[in-house]
């Protein structure tokens, strides 16, 4: 009875402190889960893999929606919405696409007690809900380029255990659908959107991105080939798939019979491409940043970026104090800084610093009678945790460019922690040593499909199978001569492998 009172103690301090019970280098998965949840990013539904998405998640994802859809919007693209519904029929139309999706499909079969004439899929991806429509509305090279985005859902029923917001069964994202009479255009705007998918993670989220093409057994089904953005998580030692473009070809063109007359008036296909992100951005931040505290925020992309808490004194007056943090809200608000006041006098200090550095908010002000005093303030970094005093004259300019300082900062050092993963090799030992050191491996590859299905066999146990993440478009010089690590053939180009999620 005394050990289950000391530990009924000891959980009610940690949930009275919000500290994590997990830490981020000794129980990855379970700290992950934590934090997401205890900083109010989501909470669990009541049906395995589903989340509810928090204000403060939605609010990242709408930061991220206001930069990319001015930036589609040059680019001629134009929003839209389709129903979430698919046709059987259509949905098995392109088989690479269909098999590809097979084990995730979830099915609507019956409407109310009366089972449906036509059994529907809810959407995974829009290529079989809105290509019979390209099909209807291009005739002719004037209806071209069409190009469409929607914000939606989709659902893909995985299998194996779901993680929030990195693999759920539902989930949020933009998905573009692309048709041009050339192959040449339908290359360029794939290269253009992979560019801000890169810029979203590395200048909003502050994670660093490898840009590459996936390989043929990693590539969508349907696609010709994918390119997409590749993070890496240094704590487990795992790459993960950011942002994608995939360049369709003629081939959904053919199946969907999405045909125009050209300038020479004869009959031919359209290149197609498609391209998404989804709330999986936010779960790449916080394993990359997050730390034993809880989140750790890029300015650019938090809600709040600087709290402002009052320091009581006991038997004095903090009516001064009070109106000094509101002065200090007040001035950052007007310069466009998002700025809020912890003013709960229910709350220890104590408890108001553990929350807002659960929360990871990127900067917290505090002010007491002795900044009063001195006319300054203190300013606690989040990234670092290194404490600022600032003259209260200087407020506003000091702030903002610590909020800058923080943002690249957190890069840098996401890009240096991930740089020192990264571990050339040239041969299978030297492969086999990296991976279980938990590096994102750069190998010569001999671009055949067989010997990384071969890898992936002989890697395989508790941990997962070792993959190819991606072949970088900035390729290192490959000398004559150079044998894959893997078949001792040839060598075609240099990959990043490693275990992924």
């Amino acid at each position: 009875m005394k050990e289950r009172s000391e530990k009924m103690n000891n959980k009610v301090d940690i949930e009275t402190g919000l500290r994590l019970i997990n830490r981020k280098d000794e129980n990855f998965e379970e700290w992950y889960s934590e934090v997401v949840a205890s900083a109010e990013l989501i909470e669990h539904y009541d049906i395995s893999g589903l989340y509810i998405l928090r204000p403060s998640a939605v609010e990242i994802w709408e930061t991220l929606q206001a930069f990319f859809n001015p930036e589609i919007k040059k680019m001629n693209v134009e929003s839209c919405y389709f129903p979430m519904f698919v046709l059987e029929c259509h949905l098995k139309k392109e088989k690479a696409h269909y098999d590809g999706f097979k084990p995730e499909v979830a099915w609507v079969t019956k409407s109310g007690q009366s089972d449906l004439e036509t059994h529907l899929a809810v959407r995974l991806s829009s290529e079989a809900i809105i290509y019979p429509y390209y099909s209807k509305w291009i005739r002719g090279h004037r209806d071209l380029p069409l190009k469409l985005n929607q914000w939606c859902n989709a659902v893909r029923w995985v299998v194996g255990d779901p993680i929030p917001l990195i693999r759920s069964r539902e989930f949020l994202w933009q998905e573009g659908h692309s048709a041009f009479a050339s192959e040449e255009e339908a290359d360029a705007e794939a290269l253009e959107i992979l560019e801000l998918y890169r810029r979203i993670y590395e200048e909003y989220l502050a994670v660093p991105v490898i840009k590459g093409t996936k390989s043929v057994g990693d590539t969508c089904g349907g696609a010709i080939f994918t390119n997409a953005v590749e993070a890496f998580i240094p704590n487990i030692g795992r790459g993960i798939q950011g942002a994608a473009t995939h360049c369709l070809g003629q081939k959904f063109a053919e199946k969907f019979e999405i045909n125009f007359e050209d300038k020479k008036v004869e009959k031919t296909m359209v290149w197609q491409n498609s391209w998404g992100f989804s709330t999986r951005t936010i779960g790449v931040m916080v394993m990359v940043h997050g730390d034993d505290k809880g989140l750790v925020l890029p300015p650019k992309v938090a809600s709040t970026q600087v709290i402002v808490i009052p320091v009581p004194y006991k038997n004095v007056d903090c009516e001064g104090i009070n109106d000094a943090c509101k002065a200090a809200v007040k001035m950052l608000r007007e310069e466009k800084i998002r700025a809020e006041l912890d003013s709960r006098d229910n709350y220890s200090l104590e408890r108001k610093y553990s929350e807002w550095e659960m929360k990871g908010v990127p900067l917290m002000v505090e002010i007491g009678l002795k900044g009063l005093g001195n006319k300054q303030v203190c300013v606690v970094r989040r990234d670092n945790g290194a404490k600022i005093d600032i003259a209260n004259a200087d407020l506003v300019e000091e702030i903002k460019k610590l909020l800058n300082n923080v943002q690249q900062n957190m890069l840098d050092v996401a890009k240096q922690k991930r740089d020192e993963c990264i571990q050339v090799i040239h041969t299978w030992d030297e492969f086999v040593e990296a991976l279980n050191q938990r590096k994102m491996i750069l190998g010569p590859w001999c671009d055949e499909k067989v010997v990384e299905l071969d890898v992936k066999q002989w890697t395989e146990n508790e941990m997962g199978a070792a993959k190819i993440l991606c072949s970088p478009f900035d390729q290192p010089e490959l000398p004559e001569g150079t044998k894959c690590f893997a078949s001792g053939k040839p060598a075609k180009k240099w990959s990043y492998w490693g275990r992924s999620y």
